[in-house]
């Protein structure tokens, strides 16, 4: 049993960092690493050892993502969301500095990327995930993964600095 919770400590916060990179709401993040969790519990007779533990985890994490985009739910918030931002323009200096933050523009970018790009870059940087494993989740080699993911960290920083 020790054994599961510190797997459960070292890898949980990554796929929260995942969840909350891709739906921008804490909230969500925790519901939706909840359900990995849960998930896994229930279908731990079917891990078969073929990837590790941790890229087993992510592959449900994905479908858990998935299944939560096909939801009314993720419609609703999405739509409540996009109402909000767009009603509330930013008034003080504060509010400037808290949408120019430096983060939110890197989230900016990694969101102009193409699907398979965003998601070797999310996977890699907030998954913390190796190459080969990456690999294994969309189903490209472990050099392409690595190739993406360098491609698409110069761009980004290229970009970040606005060259």
């Amino acid at each position: 049993m020790k054994q599961l919770e510190q797997l459960y400590r070292e890898i949980q916060p990554n796929i929260y960092a995942f969840f909350y990179v891709k739906t921008s709401n804490s909230s969500i993040a925790e519901d939706l690493t909840h359900d990995v969790f849960y998930e896994a519990c229930k279908g731990i007779a079917s891990f078969q050892g073929k990837s590790t533990l941790q890229t087993w985890l992510f592959s449900i994490a994905r479908n858990v993502l998935f299944k939560y985009y096909r939801s009314r739910k993720y419609r609703k918030n999405l739509t409540e969301q996009l109402q909000k931002e767009h009603q509330s323009k930013p008034r003080t200096p504060e509010q400037l500095v808290v949408i120019h933050d430096e983060t939110n523009k890197l989230l900016r970018k990694i969101n102009t990327l193409n699907d398979l790009q965003k998601e070797i870059v999310i996977l890699r940087i907030y998954g913390e995930l190796s190459f080969k494993e990456i690999g294994e989740l969309v189903g490209k080699s472990q050099n392409y993964t690595r190739v993406t993911f360098h491609r698409m960290k110069l761009k980004l920083q290229l970009e970040m600095e606005g060259k």
